[in-house]
C-alpha cells in the first residue's frame, strides 16, 4: 500500500514541476517575442515610419494579449 502511495506522490511531483517549466517557458518566450518584436518594428520603422509605427503597436499588443490570456485559463 505504502509502495502505491509513494508512486502517486512521485506523478504528483513530475506533474508539479512539468507546470512550473512550462510557465517558465511560456514567460521567456513571451519576453523573447517582444524582444525581438520590438528589432523588428525598428527595422520596419527605418523603412517607412507609417508602417514602423504599426509595427510596434502589435508588439505592444501582443504581450499584453498574451499575459492576459494566461491569466483567464
Amino acid at each position: 500500500m505504502k509502495s502505491r502511495m509513494r508512486k502517486a506522490q512521485t506523478m504528483v511531483e513530475y506533474i508539479i514541476i512539468v507546470a512550473l517549466i512550462a510557465i517558465s517557458l511560456i514567460a521567456v518566450f513571451t519576453y523573447l517575442a517582444r524582444a525581438i518584436g520590438r528589432k523588428g518594428a525598428g527595422a520596419a520603422s527605418a523603412l517607412s515610419q507609417e508602417e514602423g509605427d504599426k509595427a510596434k503597436d502589435a508588439v505592444e499588443s501582443i504581450s499584453e494579449d498574451t499575459l492576459k490570456d494566461l491569466g483567464e485559463d
